[in-house]
């Protein structure tokens, strides 16, 4: 491990250099490239230089203790023994930067809720979800908006979805996906019978330009009219965009911008995040055929978390952690879960021995 650190601490130098040259901004995607891995390795280096110079005073320590004064003998010895066990804390903490990272982790993400099992109640929980990582989101001052929505007459949502914008955001919700269930008396219900009921969230990293390569060919593109609320303006103008993508079958329609171009670009920007969803599923079915993770973060079929609410209690089924916090939950208070998950999947990266290739 430290004969790699120390040639990522020379690679990180040459990055540095390539940096700060006077050419740098000459080639624009390789300044961001070079940028994005400096980013990486900075943690690494800065960790490793703390080892070294722990390493250097533990040297310094051991040769004092053989200078023949007992009490400088005494005092290098307890500084030794204090380095030693520093020494010991930084090297567990180099264990963990030097696990492999997602490269999705500081993106922006997109997150489809869809109502499931249990008619009206379920599109009334997708409008709960959908409100709980609104709330979530703004806590953590992420941008939040609603890209499209399928209402009910009753409030609820057939299908809902939202993009939520700033650093980390993929890092924050990407334990999310899955069958969330809930367990509750539905306003409807006359005799208080309890009642179960799903909906289905899928978390998406948003794809770059160029991560995605979208063939015009197979694009079809129609205008239509909006439909839905919004006054004398709605029917009215053809500034709807439905697109689809004919390789796929992948159906986009954007409606909540007034300008038709404002909807076309947004319905892009679905499309190529859909697309690198399906790209970078592919490619982890293949690494799951090696590995299959504890914690998770895409299968959509799995029920990973039920909301009772007569007990006030959230249960997440991967990890076996169960807060009776269920009101302050659903308000957005979940950075306690999504800690524990994160603890759970560095846990058994640690464990698989998975080491980030410098």
């Amino acid at each position: 491990m430290l004969d790699k650190l120390k040639e990522a601490e020379k690679r990180f130098c040459e990055i540095e250099s390539a940096l700060f040259s006077p050419s740098a901004y000459s080639d624009m995607d390789e300044y961001r490239r070079l940028s994005r891995e400096r980013k990486l390795l900075s943690p690494i280096i800065e960790k490793y230089r703390e080892y070294r110079k722990c390493e250097e005073a533990i040297a310094s320590n051991e040769e004092l203790a053989g200078c023949g004064d007992a009490e400088l003998e005494a005092l290098a010895e307890q500084e030794a023994a204090a380095e030693r066990e520093k020494l010991a804390r930084i090297e567990e903490e180099m264990k963990i930067l030097l696990l492999p990272k997602d490269e999705n982790d500081d993106k922006n993400v997109m997150i489809e809720i869809r109502a499931g099992a249990g008619g009206e109640e379920a599109a009334l929980f997708a409008a709960v979800l959908a409100r709980m990582y609104t709330m979530y989101a703004e806590g953590r001052r992420y941008g939040v908006e609603i890209v499209g929505a399928n209402e009910t007459e009753l409030g609820g949502y057939r299908e809902v979805t939202l993009m939520i914008s700033g650093e980390g955001a993929y890092s924050r919700f990407k334990f999310e996906s899955g069958v969330h269930r809930v367990q509750r008396v539905p306003e409807t219900e006359s005799q208080g019978r309890i009642h179960t009921s799903t909906a289905t969230v899928a978390v998406l990293p948003e794809a770059e330009e160029v991560e995605v390569e979208i063939d015009p060919a197979d694009l079809e593109i129609d205008t239509i009219k909006s439909s839905g609320a919004g006054g004398q303006h709605i029917n009215k103008t053809e500034s709807a965009i439905r697109l689809l993508h004919k390789p796929t079958g992948i159906v986009i329609e954007c409606q909540d911008e007034r300008s038709q171009y404002k909807n076309r670009d947004r319905a892009m920007k679905l499309l190529r995040t859909k697309l690198y969803d399906i790209k970078r599923r592919e490619q982890a079915d293949r690494i799951a055929a090696d590995r299959k993770s504890q914690v998770g973060t895409g299968d959509r079929s799995e029920r990973i978390r039920t909301y009772n609410y007569p007990q006030g209690r959230v249960t997440d089924h991967r990890i076996g952690l169960t807060l009776y916090s269920l009101e302050s939950f659903l308000d957005g208070s979940l950075d306690g879960m999504i800690d524990a998950l994160i603890t759970a999947d560095t846990a058994e990266k640690l464990k698989n021995g998975e080491l980030l290739q410098l």
